[in-house]
């Protein structure tokens, strides 16, 4: 079996990329509540690649382990990763990244004690890992220790190596937000949607900040690009009809009116509209 090696790096709670999976990750709740994806490891570090050459038999065994569990793990199929990892693990323990990943195996799995004893065998092997840091602040924040969670996405954050700064931005608002820190929620989703302003869930928790402040002219701004791409779902489209109500923009409430109806018929968002229920 020929060993492709793992580039030293990424193992990051990474779903929103997904189309399939942005329409139920659009709300805080939703986001926070689900623990699902890994994306394929890239460099978050300066440190060179492990090539063939530089591995032991042990090494490469333990590598093939890690891959069979991320894929398993991608895949869904979640007590087979964790097989898969503690077979990595037993061959090569040195393996940060198979540490990280039994992290989010144990998230998943709901076993948060297990899960942050993981992530800091990973960051004891590489300190600097901030895709392991993004992780085990999500893990804090899902305990409500935000001090701590802060601290993490920080870390993650002023690693100049480090690709995925946006989502780290964002998953940190969302957390701000859970805790009723909404100036720095906002501020902290500005930022991630000033790096990627395509990202659904940052567009539409942006628009919602600004729905309930009474800035409509700036949820809509937000709001506008999400529910005329195909990452729109009922939830985006009402609050969106909801905000046009706001402005008395009544051909922005035609177009989402038709669009909820066309695609979501049987939502409740749709019911809704048909009642007029804007202010509910």
């Amino acid at each position: 079996m020929a060993v492709q090696p793992l580039r030293r790096g990424r193992l990051l709670l990474d779903c929103i990329g997904h189309a399939g999976l942005a329409l139920r990750w659009l709300t805080i709740a939703a986001l926070l509540g689900l623990v699902a994806c890994s994306g394929a490891p890239t460099r978050s570090d300066k440190s060179d690649l492990v090539t063939a050459s530089d591995e032991t038999e042990s090494r490469k065994r333990a590598r093939i382990r890690l891959e069979l569990g991320l894929n398993y793990f991608n895949e869904g199929k979640t007590t087979i990763a964790l097989d898969e990892i503690k077979q990595s693990i037993a061959v090569d323990s040195s393996l940060y990244e198979a540490h990280s990943l039994r992290g989010l195996i144990y998230m998943r799995l709901n076993e948060l004690s297990l899960a942050e004893d993981s992530f800091r065998q990973a960051l004891a092997l590489n300190p600097k890992a901030a895709d392991v840091q993004h992780n085990y602040g999500l893990l804090l924040c899902q305990q409500g220790r935000m001090a701590a969670a802060g601290d993490m996405f920080g870390a993650a954050l002023a690693n100049p190596a480090y690709e995925d700064r946006a989502k780290t931005w964002m998953i940190q608002g969302l957390c701000q937000a859970k805790a009723g820190q909404l100036d720095a929620a906002e501020a902290s989703l500005l930022k991630a949607y000033q790096v990627d302003p395509g990202n659904p869930v940052v567009a539409y928790n942006l628009g919602a900040q600004f729905y309930k402040r009474g800035e409509w002219a700036q949820a809509q701004r937000y709001l506008a690009r999400l529910n005329s791409s195909d990452l729109a779902n009922a939830e985006s489209l009402w609050l969106g009809a909801k905000v046009a109500h706001k402005l008395g923009d009544a051909q922005s409430l035609q177009v989402l009116e038709r669009t909820l109806r066309q695609r979501f018929p049987s939502s409740r968002e749709s019911l809704w509209m048909e009642r007029r229920s804007f202010n509910e």
